[in-house]
């Protein structure tokens, strides 16, 4: 019983529990959830809420051998009644300690969630290797390096450029218009 509550607190200080109907509806019904938890002394409307929620993100929930008092204890709250396991890791072993204290009960969904938990474990193994992979491809060995300058030559400070000639610098005149020619300016007479 203790090791039960006491992976049910390593969860919730990891960050993958959450605790109380609103977040476990949120979690089951958005398919994050792996194993929802009700303590035994749960009201009827909140054992039904939670096979509604199993039901509804296709979900496992397991009736706990403790009462709602050491549930809330083991997440750090007074009460709880109701908390969803969003890690695949965390519901196999939860339930694979349930089954130990009680294998008729909790030995099929134990089997079932660590079946699970190998899935999304290999998956992510998978999708660390395709990650190193893609960093391999971004480093292009077969390219070929930059060219070196020669040992006795300086290398110039970024942004540097080279001078620019005389001709670069100087700006082509635009040609003159006569004063006759010019543009009359808009003077406004002053009014008297």
């Amino acid at each position: 019983m203790a090791d039960i509550l006491s992976l049910v607190g390593l969860a919730k200080k990891a960050g993958k529990l959450e605790v109380g109907e609103e977040p476990v509806g949120a979690v089951c019904r958005a398919k994050k959830a792996h194993l929802v938890l009700l303590a035994s002394d749960a009201a009827s409307n909140t054992a039904r809420r939670a096979a509604h929620f199993g039901q509804a993100g296709k979900t496992l929930w397991i009736t706990l051998p403790c009462s709602k008092s050491a549930l809330g204890a083991a997440v750090g709250h007074t009460s709880c009644a109701m908390a969803a396991v969003t890690d695949a890791g965390f519901a196999a072993a939860i339930a694979q300690t349930l089954a130990a204290v009680d294998p008729g009960s909790f030995g099929p969904a134990a089997e079932q969630l660590s079946r699970k938990a190998d899935k999304v474990y290999e998956r992510q193994k998978e999708r660390r290797l395709h990650e190193k992979r893609l960093k391999q491809l971004q480093n292009k060995p077969w390219a070929a390096p930059p060219a070196r300058k020669a040992s006795g030559q300086k290398s110039e400070p970024k942004g540097a450029s080279a001078p620019r000639s005389a001709d670069a610098r100087s700006k082509p005149e635009r040609p003159k218009l006569p004063k006759s020619k010019a543009a009359p300016s808009k003077k406004t007479p002053p009014v008297s």
